[in-house]
């Protein structure tokens, strides 16, 4: 399904904030309220997620942005290592997953291993896609981040230059 205009706008910056949800004994989680009808209008409740490469979450994405996601992967060099090893974990990880009428998605069971989910799970908004994390795994890993700064001299090599005129 092809996106374009305002509608596709809308899609990009659908997913923001941090949500808790539950996971359920089936490995369903419920998509909150306040992004069901757009992900709905937007993707006919269809998404797609897939495996983080660095870190112990998941990625969950509108199909239609999956599709644009998945075409620029395909056209990587397939003789380069680097390449291939990322289209593997990302392509080869990717399940299609609907949102049912009451707003739940079901995690397939290996993906939700890889991420180490339980009944407590965070949903932290990226704009274009979720990320899904364990509650366990989300507080280890934003202490971590909170602790390290964002700009100590050690982390300013790895920020894009672009980031340098951003003030918040």
């Amino acid at each position: 399904m092809a996106l374009c205009g305002e509608k596709w706008k809308k899609v990009v910056n659908l997913f923001r904030g941090i949500n808790a949800v539950n996971l359920d004994v089936k490995g369903r989680i419920s998509m909150p309220k306040k992004y069901r009808q757009d992900t709905l209008d937007a993707a006919d409740g269809k998404m797609v997620v897939t495996i983080d490469t660095d870190a112990p979450c998941l990625l969950l994405y509108t199909l239609s942005e999956w599709e644009r996601i998945e075409s620029k992967l395909q056209q990587l060099p397939s003789f380069n290592p680097a390449a291939r090893r990322i289209q593997r974990l990302l392509i080869g990880h990717a399940m299609e997953v609907d949102m049912d009428t009451q707003g739940r998605l079901l995690l397939p069971g290996l993906l939700r291993d890889h991420a180490k989910l339980d009944k407590n799970v965070i949903l932290v908004g990226q704009g274009n896609k979720f990320e899904i994390w364990s509650q366990e795994q989300w507080d280890a890993q934003r202490d971590g981040w909170l602790k390290q700064g964002v700009s100590s001299v050690d982390n300013r090599s790895e920020l894009p230059g672009m980031l340098d005129d951003l003030s918040v």
